[in-house]
């Protein structure tokens, strides 16, 4: 029996399923909270832009760098493929263990639960308050069911062939788009009030911090503002990440060449546009002391309360169910392709390198599954995000510096495109995100600092489990 290659791959995703593959992913529930987080650590509306004007520029140079791998390596796994050629097997794998560990199946296990956490809003019975079941310190609540239904749901209907996960993650994904520019225009119109938008621009620039034991504002400067920065960056670029996802799939994109590369850049701008329209839309709707103190968070509730009164807690609720849903969609769809291509190079389980009936790795769409399952019932996925923004830029710095290997090891290489304001953009990348890593090792150590050993566990797995040459 002949063995499934990369080749058995359907081309079926034109350049609009690969942008809204890029949009779906990106947009989860992060913009709809982490701006209340970013207030409390740098205190003004000014600061607050900026970071997220920062977060989507460096989010756009990353995907245009990228570009150029893709380019040069249109196949299934993406990044991993990038990281395999530029450097070698051992990076690419601490990239593809870092990933099933952590960053692909943890992110998906948060997305349920944020799916299942706006669920309850309509239905109060699936609700992480209501326990269904308690043995020693294991509980067992009704939203971590309903996300792991969803993402077993979302497994079994990529299982069964790319089409129908793409129609639904092109549709849900519009309906996302046009839901956003609908708060963004409605709050606007009718909740935008100029006293409001004073007041939070009053003192643009003033750096301070929100101390929630004395609901109090305390200025920040020197060492303080720094850790303030990078803590709050961590809430915008969160929200801006899964970008590459579309580069994992690149084996299902007609004339990926093209297509990946442009897929990356339109999908990055209309994200990162969307993200700072939003959050100036809560600076004139909401004193800047409420979106410090939303309720779990909740900023875009409140902004939506503010917008439509009453209903607007439904309307936002069904808002993060449909994005979590199409979020999740495009990060399972993407996260199998991964584990496929490393077990193609005998770094993953034999299994994950077969494809179906339907062409789409099932076996490595169910590995998945039952990890982010399993993560959703820890309950400590909010603790893995904190460890994966590390891990996620040190192996975007890694990549993105793969672009300079490639250049003189693949000199004359076929580069149909090139990365946009080479070397200059490139190297700005790798020190803004180095910045932040330093920053956030030295501020966070507690979690990022998990996050770099998770990672690291991977060497002597890999040295175990490598094949012999």
């Amino acid at each position: 029996m002949q063995e499934n290659t990369p080749e058995d791959f359907k081309r079926e995703l034109g350049l609009l399923d690969g942008t809204m593959l890029v949009v779906g992913s990106m947009i989860g529930s992060g913009i709809f909270i982490v701006s209340s987080d970013m207030v409390r650590q740098v205190g003004s509306a000014g600061w607050l832009t900026l970071i997220w004007v920062i977060s989507g520029l460096i989010t756009m140079i990353a995907a245009v760098s990228y570009g150029e791998l893709s380019a040069m390596f249109p196949k299934a796994g993406g990044q991993y493929v990038y990281l395999k050629e530029a450097y070698n097997k051992l990076i690419a794998f601490l990239y593809g263990w870092s990933f099933f560990a952590v960053i692909q199946t943890g992110t998906i296990a948060a997305v349920g639960v944020g799916f299942s956490k706006f669920a309850a809003y309509l239905y109060p019975p699936l609700s992480d308050e209501n326990i269904l079941y308690e043995i020693g310190a294991f509980k067992l609540n009704a939203a971590q069911i309903v996300s792991i239904i969803t993402i077993v749901f979302l497994s079994y209907l990529n299982s069964r062939g790319v089409r129908n996960s793409k129609i639904l993650q092109t549709v849900l994904t519009i309906i996302k788009i046009l839901s956003l520019l609908g708060l963004l225009v409605f709050g606007f119109l009718l909740a935008a009030k100029a006293e409001v938008w004073n007041a939070n621009w009053a003192d643009a620039w003033a750096t301070r911090t929100y101390v929630k034991d004395s609901a109090s504002w305390l200025p920040i400067s020197g060492m303080a503002l720094i850790s303030g920065v990078a803590a709050a960056m961590v809430g915008s670029l969160f929200s801006s990440d899964a970008w590459n996802g579309v580069t994992f799939i690149a084996g299902e994109i007609k004339n990926p060449k093209r297509n990946v590369g442009l897929s990356l850049f339109l999908g990055t701008l209309i994200v990162s546009v969307i993200y700072v329209l939003v959050n100036l839309m809560y600076l004139a709707v909401i004193p800047l002391d409420e979106i410090a103190t939303a309720k779990s968070d909740r900023v875009a509730v409140v902004a939506s309360q503010y917008i439509f009164g009453n209903i607007g807690t439904l309307i936002i609720a069904l808002m993060i169910m449909i994005s979590t849903f199409a979020c999740n969609n495009g990060l399972i769809m993407a996260g199998a392709r991964v584990y496929y291509t490393m077990a193609k190079d005998g770094l993953f389980f034999k299994k994950a390198a077969t494809l179906n009936d339907a062409s789409v790795p099932a076996w490595a769409l169910w590995a998945q599954c039952i990890w982010a399952s399993a993560l959703c019932l820890t309950g400590k996925y909010g603790d893995l995000l904190d460890f994966v923004i590390i891990i996620v830029l040190i192996f975007y710095i890694l990549t993105i510096y793969g672009i300079f290997i490639l250049r003189k090891k693949m000199p004359d290489a076929d580069r149909p495109y090139k990365a946009f304001g080479y070397p200059f953009l490139p190297m700005l990348y790798i020190i803004i995100a180095s910045a932040v890593s330093i920053s956030l090792l030295i501020t966070k150590t507690s979690t990022c600092g998990w996050g770099v050993l998770i990672m690291l566990i991977g060497i002597p797995i890999y040295y175990m489990t490598k094949p012999k040459e």
